[in-house]
């Protein structure tokens, strides 16, 4: 099971979202970012969706000082292809960030290219 954490502004919808696709072997939690980061850190979560609304710094700030940017990203205000997501999630990613209003936009592409790593 690939444990997907959500945090920021956004975090219950982004949660609605993903949870609405019914993926197989995804389960989605919304969480605190201090909670996040010490999940992941721990190995008892897989991945971060954090929102604020630019999607920016503070969708990810603690989880950068915590994780260290080499597992973050952060899409901004950009929409990800799901060629993007592959590419940071083979490169290690588990940490990302995008703009509380797009994310009907992201989630899913985020949610399905993790679900299809399984």
């Amino acid at each position: 099971m690939t444990k997907i954490l959500t945090g920021g502004v956004g975090k219950v919808e982004v949660a609605e979202t993903v949870k609405k696709l019914a993926l197989d072997g995804v389960e989605i939690t919304v969480s605190s970012d201090m909670d996040a980061a010490m999940k992941l850190r721990a190995g008892q979560a897989d991945y971060f969706l954090g929102t604020c609304h630019t999607g920016a710094g503070a969708s990810l700030g603690v989880l950068v000082g915590l994780m260290g940017k080499d597992a973050c990203h952060t899409f901004g205000r950009s929409v990800p292809t799901e060629d993007d997501v592959n590419a940071l999630l083979a490169e290690g990613k588990k940490v990302f960030g995008f703009a509380i209003d797009q994310i009907d936009l992201v989630a899913p592409v985020m949610a399905r290219a993790i679900a299809a790593r399984g």
